[in-house]
């Protein structure tokens, strides 16, 4: 059972405190390590929520960390090793319901003083908990242990062109409670992102008011996660030249919301984690999957070898920008790229919509273009087997590029009508190698408008249990 939080520690609609400032690492002790804006290390973290952060009173946050460290010493390597062998133990027990310290040993190959001495600092940073005991082979029965998913919360928000989702889920990665808000990315960061803080801070009192969840989730909030939908320079946490994303260009989000949280963050691309998400929750047996968002704009996101591929700048997978051929046209439409004659121009909502105003219609979102089709409309469901052909066109290219086994399609406009989905795959199997489609999938989305929030959450995992960043999971529970 988790406590909630006390007056002297976070509350659901405040920030993680910054600790003490350390001299050399900036602000509140800020330091950004490979991939994420990450928080203080263990030494310089706050202490859990009723625990008092001032100087010379900030607990015992550094001696998980030191457990870790001196956890790997049976390989020599020091502080590194253990942190790989924190990683690895922990790996264990995320993979099964419940291990006792024999099974560990007999999974890992670790001996048992070493066991004894990772288990204690997953024991001390409530990463797991005791979970009962084994059937007896002769003997004293042997405790248990088990991953503990609600010993902390994860904030993640999956954010558009007009509209963002949000949610809090546990350890795991599940969702908790989610909300929706409608938004213009063109307004900004600031406005987008107070308001991204706002849900968060309601989500977490929610948590806590919710009989089910009420004491059962730690207060914590063990990492942050977004997605924006731009070219995003993952290492940094920013957005770059982001088309659709005015005043976005070149903003530390990372930094951001890893000062406000004081915590490990997370930002990419929308349809990267969309990816993400049906691969790992759909296709996991796939290692190669193509997933291509067709809404108020056009992206694609590619998991190759299991893993998100992002390229050099953090710009693969922009094939809503890729030139389309329609003919006998012979004024192709401006895109908002700035360029003319992109598939987007054509084949995105926003598109759809322009095309429909000007036959008359009043359609001032995608979602009404969407129920148009659905009416079948005529116009609209002309528009739509357009979109499809075109996508399909742009879809067939990286096939043959990328040869993935699924292609998904996701977006208001892919699950709007079937005619979409039937002019993908006849422009796929039209122009595509044969040896490219000969075992290829091309299907709908599963996860449907929860994908997002899925790839957020496996993303998040992923990086706060990796090697690197675990440290920063190891303070006392």
């Amino acid at each position: 059972m988790q406590p909630a939080p006390t007056p002297d520690g976070p509350t659901p609609d405040s920030p993680t405190p910054a600790g003490p400032t350390p001299a050399g690492t900036g602000q509140a002790g800020r330091r950004r390590t490979g991939r994420t804006a990450t928080a203080p290390a263990p030494s310089d973290r706050p202490g859990q929520p009723g625990q008092s952060n001032q100087p010379g009173q900030s607990g015992q946050a550094g001696q998980a960390g030191q457990a870790g460290a001196s956890a790997g010493s049976d390989s020599g390597s020091g502080v590194d090793s253990g942190r790989q062998g924190i990683a690895d133990v922990l790996a264990l027990f995320r993979r099964n319901a419940a291990l006792t310290r024999a099974e560990v040993m007999n999974q890992s190959g670790l001996a048992r003083s070493t066991v004894t001495q990772r288990l204690a600092a997953l024991l001390d940073s409530g990463l797991i908990a005791p979970a009962g005991e084994s059937a007896s082979t002769g003997g004293r029965r042997p405790e248990q242990f088990a991953f503990h998913a609600r010993g902390g919360m994860l904030l993640v928000c999956d954010t558009g062109a007009s509209g963002l989702r949000a949610a809090v889920c546990d350890l795991s990665g599940e969702v908790l409670l989610e909300r929706t808000a409608a938004i213009n990315i063109a307004d900004g960061p600031g406005p987008v992102l107070d308001l991204v803080g706002r849900i968060f801070a309601d989500l977490r009192r929610e948590v806590f008011a919710t009989p089910e969840l009420a004491g059962q989730v730690g207060p914590r909030v063990c990492g942050v996660a977004m997605s924006v939908p731009g070219p995003v320079e993952f290492d940094a946490g920013r957005a770059v030249s982001p088309p659709i994303m005015t005043g976005w260009d070149g903003f530390g989000i990372g930094d951001h919301l890893s000062e406000r949280y004081g915590c490990p963050v997370v930002v990419d691309n929308d349809v990267n984690v969309m990816a993400l998400g049906e691969q790992r929750a759909c296709f996991p047996e796939v290692e190669h999957l193509l997933m291509v968002k067709a809404g108020t704009g056009v992206g694609s996101g590619i998991v190759n070898e299991g893993r998100i591929l992002r390229g050099a700048d953090g710009a693969a997978g922009d094939i809503g920008h890729l030139p389309a051929s329609v003919p006998g046209d012979t004024d192709p439409p401006a895109c908002r790229c700035g360029n003319i004659g992109c598939v987007e121009a054509y084949a995105g909502g926003w598109a759809l919509a322009r095309d429909l105003a000007a036959q008359g219609f009043d359609v001032p979102t995608v979602d009404h273009v969407v129920a148009l089709v659905r009416a079948g409309e005529p116009a609209a469901v002309q528009l739509a087997r357009q979109a499809g052909r075109l996508l399909g066109e742009a879809i067939a290219g990286a096939v043959s590029l990328l040869n993935p086994s699924v292609v998904v399609l996701g977006g208001q406009l892919a699950t709007a009508d079937e005619q979409v989905l039937a002019g993908v795959r006849e422009r796929v199997y039209q122009r595509s190698l044969p040896l490219a489609t000969r075992n290829l999938t091309i299907t709908r989305t599963r996860l449907g408008p929860r994908g997002g929030l899925t790839g957020l959450a496996h993303l998040l995992t992923d990086t706060i249990f990796a090697p690197s960043q675990i440290h920063l999971m190891l303070t006392p529970h």
